[in-house]
């Protein structure tokens, strides 16, 4: 399951790796005055709750809001908390402790973890905005 826009380029890579699975999309936006996730949108494979394994990309974990919110998505259609993993790029510690207390069974795969979030709920250093990062739609100053 890919969390929009940013999520879709983790999720080309697994889908390199594993061609033929189901894909759920899940459009969760940050608002940027309270740093709270909103939920726009969910679209899941049929008989998800039946699968070994559920796979969320997102390739930054900051606050923890969108992961937590797309879990708790995931719950209410029947997935396993034990059969969810979460895999990103770059997390901090307050988004890690903030996803396993409230989802203690949910595993966490990262490739960096850095220091911590700036006042602005923003992963530090971090890699800026992935999503426009990747894409190309880094806007101009």
């Amino acid at each position: 399951m890919s969390i929009i826009r940013a999520g879709d380029s983790l999720l080309e890579s697994v889908r390199e790796v594993l061609p033929d699975i189901p894909v759920g999309k899940i459009l969760i936006q940050r608002d940027e005055s309270t740093a709270l996730p909103k939920l726009y949108y969910s679209k899941f494979p049929p008989r998800i709750k039946e699968f070994t394994n559920v796979l969320i990309c997102d390739p930054m974990l900051a606050t923890g809001g969108s992961v937590i919110c797309a879990i708790g998505e995931l719950l209410k259609v029947g997935v396993e908390e034990e059969r969810i993993t979460f895999i990103n790029v770059v997390c901090c510690l307050e988004g890690l402790k903030a996803v396993l207390e409230k989802h203690p069974a949910v595993r966490i795969v990262s490739c960096e973890v850095d220091a911590g979030i700036d006042e602005n709920s923003y992963i530090c250093p971090g890699l800026g905005d992935y999503g426009d990062r990747f894409f190309n739609t880094v806007p101009e100053n």
